[in-house]
């Protein structure tokens, strides 16, 4: 009979990828457990890190309902200097409703324009007398879609606007739009700014706790490649273990802000006054929350593999 070989892989309790996975989860249990205070402490480090990253999202997630709302106040005015029949009033509202991103299309007249005018006086509506609605300009009031509030789409449809021979003047509170795109524009980078600073963290803060685990067991990693364990079967329990803890933050993390979150909302007659409760504030939706979950144990990975690559070749 042909000799066997002295160098056998050792045989799993359970075959197949199911007993391979339940080898390589048990095994990255037992290593946290082997290092408990190394865990813990960077699972709590991970946590203060996604800490501050969740409760930026969820001041972002309510700034955007906030801006939402004050995006829906971007309104497109075009003067005539004379009052339209009924005809050219239908042609060209329907030409603008013709042009990309409007939502809706209502045509003052003179008379509906002297109407608010007197509704606004509160009071003072004396000032009107013997004064003609003929003194203001009939007018179309345009609403634009959501995707079509910001500086650059406004201004082109603007420039669009502005081509009809009938519309004399086109207002619709540049200033006001530009301010709103850079802060929202500013929101955005700042996010970024953190989101970035957060990957490198928690990358830098996994990698390291997983080399010390590593030179806890270079002996024995050393012992299972020389009895035939392949690379994979080495690094998986590393990179299991690098994804629980980067979960095990991001659980942590959103169970404080969670807290936070019930303890203002607890606390939020204080706020009323100055009307920070008005626009109704939410905590984070289920698809943020699962992506936070999902970067957790995406970054966990990471960290374990660039630890990996130094001491266990691929």
């Amino acid at each position: 009979m042909p000799r066997e070989k002295a160098a056998k892989r050792p045989k799993l309790a359970r075959e197949g990828v199911t007993g391979r996975l339940h080898y390589f989860v048990e095994r990255a249990f037992i290593n946290i457990r082997q290092n408990v205070l190394v865990n813990v402490l960077s699972i709590v480090t991970i946590a203060l890190a996604f800490l501050i990253l969740s409760l930026f999202l969820l001041v972002y997630v309510n700034l955007e309902r906030v801006t939402a709302s004050w995006s829906d106040r971007v309104q497109i005015t075009a003067y005539f200097d004379r009052e339209l029949s009924s005809g050219e009033v239908t042609d060209l509202t329907g030409k603008i409703r013709a042009i990309h991103g409007t939502l809706d299309v209502g045509y003052i007249s003179r008379e509906e324009a002297f109407r608010r005018f007197y509704g606004r006086l509160k009071g003072q509506e004396s000032l009107l007398e013997g004064v003609s609605p003929e003194i203001l300009p009939s007018s179309i009031e345009i609403r634009l879609k959501r995707d079509s509030r910001d500086s650059q789409s406004v201004a082109t449809y603007v420039t669009r606007l502005r081509q009809f021979p009938e519309i004399k003047e086109v207002q619709y509170g540049e200033e006001w739009v530009k301010r709103f795109d850079d802060f929202m524009n500013l929101i955005r980078f700042a996010g970024a700014l953190v989101g970035g600073f957060i990957v490198l963290a928690v990358i830098f803060i996994v990698a390291n706790t997983i080399k010390l685990t590593i030179y806890s067991r270079k002996d024995e990693l050393e012992l299972m490649g020389l009895v035939g364990a392949t690379r994979m079967f080495i690094k998986a329990p590393f990179l299991i273990e690098g994804m629980i803890q980067g979960v095990a933050g991001v659980a942590l993390a959103l169970l404080v802000l969670t807290g936070a979150y019930m303890a203002f909302l607890h606390n939020a007659d204080i706020f009323s006054g100055i009307g920070i409760m008005e626009s109704g504030l939410v905590f984070l939706p289920l698809s943020h929350l699962a992506a936070l979950l999902f970067g957790g144990a995406a970054l966990g990975f990471m960290g374990s593999l660039a630890s990996l690559k130094k001491f266990i070749a691929l």
